[in-house]
């Protein structure tokens, strides 16, 4: 893990581009060695057919319908106990109790889960927020893919009132948002796409 004032510059890269433009972005919030760790693992899972198609809404409301959404996903969980993953929450650790302290958000907890685009996947319009749970307080999501180019697609599309921001899902690279603030999409993706997405939580 990098150095506390390097992981404070990070921090606060992520932090004051959120204060600015409402989606934070830093470009080396997971370092390549622990990305490319958290890819293989998340590659092994694929492989071993251990992604489920992932769901709209929650457990109370749930529903699977590929034309809104086409990824897989793995949920996190320390219980999992693989060094690489806790190494990772290990680092979101820190960043809670950063975010916390420095602007008081009041985070109590978080999840995460992998996330795998096909060629061919995509996810349509959506907030992150559940109409019948609002603990989800901010979205974060960082990217795993290596050599990334435009003509692959898959970017997350920002819909800010009046313009629309088109975000490259690089390696390293984490987006940073209010879960209920800002409509976002996952653009058809042209390439195998590789994510770790989840939600700092008030419960």
């Amino acid at each position: 893990m990098l150095k506390p004032i390097l992981l404070e510059k990070i921090f606060d890269e992520l932090i004051d581009s959120f204060i600015k433009n409402k989606v934070g972005i830093a470009e080396n919030f997971l370092t390549i060695e622990l990305s490319n760790h958290l890819k293989e693992n998340l590659l092994r899972l694929f492989k071993n057919k251990k992604l489920t198609a992932a769901g709209i809404g929650n457990q109370k409301l749930v529903d699977h319908d590929k034309f809104i959404r086409s990824d897989q996903i793995y949920w996190l969980d320390r219980k999992n106990d693989n060094p690489h993953e806790n190494a990772f929450f290990d680092l979101m650790d820190l960043f809670v109790a950063y975010l916390n302290e420095t602007c008081y958000t009041g985070i109590t907890g978080y999840e995460f889960h992998y996330t795998l685009y096909e060629k061919g996947a995509f996810y349509l319009k959506h907030l992150d927020q559940f109409r019948n749970n609002d603990s989800r307080k901010y979205s974060i999501v960082m990217y795993l893919n290596t050599s990334w180019n435009i003509n692959d697609g898959g970017e997350l599309c920002i819909h800010h009132p009046k313009r629309l921001q088109l975000i490259s899902p690089n390696e390293g690279k984490s987006v940073f948002f209010k879960s209920d603030e800002l409509v976002h999409e996952v653009l058809l993706t042209h390439q195998q796409r590789l994510s770790i997405t989840g939600w700092l939580k008030v419960d």
